[in-house]
């Protein structure tokens, strides 16, 4: 073999070296966006925290308290009871603000682990994200001031108001139970609830979870017409953790065999949850 000849397979074993080399270190597992290249629940091991995308806005179920800036409500609950279970104490839950339309793009991000914000399971949604069982069975309804001429969605006529959450699944259920009348979309519930109040709206629809704590907060607003859909609330995340699904669905099993699921059902909805 020459010595030119030496020289030049000498470089093509080193180029070659050098592109496997490359190919190995980009290569990543699914499930961490941050490049760890772990899915998410051992990444959750490691930092022995887990954090909950969680509504801020929402009396009964994720509300920030003025007096103490901590976020209560029976989503905050559930998260923590699964922090316990997964974690071993419920203190390892952290808690970071989403609205309809920031929570799934965060989760995408990694800037959250798993979303537990009044959240429906709609096949839709089940192409971006993975669900866990349901929690909480909750269905549409309307808010409305007491006395108002409207008592279900089919008086929901030409040159009605709707006020509803951009993002949201009750934004769409509305335009088809009541097609002619005009959607005003808001960003968030508090939003909303006050244009409600201004009287920019004749009526505001949601999950009856939800319009029950606004009813709770002013007296002088009322649920009407009973639910008109089913909105079965889960507990999303990335697509592809079936690990991480396993867990959250362990414990929501075990939180209702031991009673602690009841009893935090009881504590914000006001009565026993359905067997």
């Amino acid at each position: 073999m020459s010595r030119v000849t030496k020289w030049l397979s000498v470089g093509l074993i080193s180029l070659l070296a050098v592109f496997m080399l490359a190919a190995c270190g980009g290569k990543e597992t699914s499930g961490d966006s941050k490049g760890t290249g772990k899915d998410t629940l051992a990444s959750i091991k490691d930092r022995d925290k887990i954090i909950f995308g969680v509504k801020t806005d929402t009396r009964l179920f994720g509300l920030k308290n003025p007096s103490s800036g901590d976020i209560e409500g029976f989503d905050i609950d559930i998260a923590k009871q699964i922090a316990k279970d997964i974690l071993g104490d419920e203190k390892k839950a952290e808690f970071k603000e989403v609205t309809s339309k920031t929570r799934i793009p965060m989760l995408q991000n990694g800037d959250i682990d798993a979303i537990t914000a009044t959240m429906t399971i709609t096949d839709e949604r089940k192409k971006e994200v993975d669900f866990s069982d349901v929690y909480f069975e909750a269905g549409q309804s309307l808010l409305v001031k007491k006395g108002s001429s409207i008592k279900s969605t089919e008086d929901l006529k030409k040159g009605s108001k709707v006020l509803a959450v951009k993002g949201s699944t009750s934004s769409q259920n509305i335009r088809e139970k009541a097609p002619d009348a005009s959607v005003l979309e808001f960003e968030n519930y508090a939003e909303a609830f006050t244009a409600l109040k201004a009287g920019q709206g004749d009526a505001l629809t949601t999950d009856n979870a939800i319009l029950y704590g606004m009813a709770d907060e002013n007296k002088q607003y009322q649920l009407t017409g009973g639910t008109f859909t089913d909105e079965p609330y889960g507990i999303a995340v990335k697509k592809g953790q079936s690990g991480l699904v396993k867990e959250i669905n362990a414990s929501l099993k075990k939180m209702k065999a031991d009673g602690r699921y009841g009893k935090i059902y009881k504590k914000w909805i006001k009565e026993e949850p359905a067997k």
